[in-house]
């Protein structure tokens, strides 16, 4: 019966996806992420176009992801996704990140809404197909800890950026995944070359558009842990992020 609540997805770690040290990169792997969610939801009956239909969507919340390696240059690996928790506003969506030979190198956790596209307010997923939902919530294990509390208190900013066209995805504001590229490209390239993710976590708070101004505060919380805030036009805070190193 748990079979049919996992989906598993296969992929190759392709040149383009990869960065100088020729391991997948976290932008890609993130990517990754969310299209297996989507698969797994749409094969489920509660993926992202039928939603849009009834005027609704998926956004994601939080996203935690703690790795022991990454999938190198031409490297086959698969990706596991199931149903941990299902509320009435949000759930919990969780990840195994799995070698060629299937042993699992990493694991991520999630936290999904559902939101009306009309309203951007979130809607109550147990009215979602009667709550057929929580049919598919799993009991599967995922070791890492769910995501954190984020706190900045730095005034500074450390870098800005003004978003641009291939920031902007499909609902017209800044991909998720652009942060997580815009977060590391705060770190020198020789942080990349002496060390790895260890753990990287994301908070979405608030959504930013085209033209926005992006200022980046970054603090360093203790060897090799660092929290990120990031807000637009020098007032709404619109991501919360951790890095750590190992």
């Amino acid at each position: 019966m748990d079979n049919n609540k996992i989906g598993t997805y296969n992929f190759v770690a392709e040149p383009f996806h990869v960065d100088f040290t020729g391991r997948l990169t976290m932008g890609v792997l993130g990517n990754h992420l969310l299209n297996c969610a989507g698969f797994h939801a749409a094969d489920r009956g509660f993926g992202i176009a039928e939603l849009n239909d009834n005027h609704y969507t998926w956004v994601l919340s939080r996203l935690a992801i703690e790795l022991e390696d990454m999938p190198r240059q031409y490297e086959t690996f698969s990706i596991e996704t199931w149903v941990e928790n299902v509320y009435r506003l949000f759930t919990d969506r969780n990840f195994a990140v799995l070698d060629k030979e299937g042993k699992p190198v990493g694991y991520a956790r999630s936290v999904w809404a559902m939101i009306s596209l009309e309203t951007r307010k979130p809607a109550d997923l147990l009215t979602l197909h009667s709550g057929s939902i929580t049919d598919y919530v799993c009991d599967k294990e995922c070791p890492i800890a769910k995501p954190g509390r984020i706190k900045v208190t730095q005034q500074t900013p450390v870098a800005e950026y003004v978003t641009k066209y291939s920031d902007i995805d499909i609902n017209g504001h800044v991909n998720s995944i652009k942060y997580i590229e815009h977060i590391l490209n705060l770190f020198p390239i020789d942080t990349f070359k002496e060390k790895s993710i260890k753990r990287f976590e994301m908070a979405y708070v608030a959504e930013s558009y085209y033209g926005d101004t992006l200022s980046f505060y970054l603090e360093e919380k203790g060897e090799n842990e660092f929290d990120i805030e990031v807000k637009k036009n020098n007032q709404e805070v619109v991501v919360r992020s951790k890095v750590v190193f190992k």
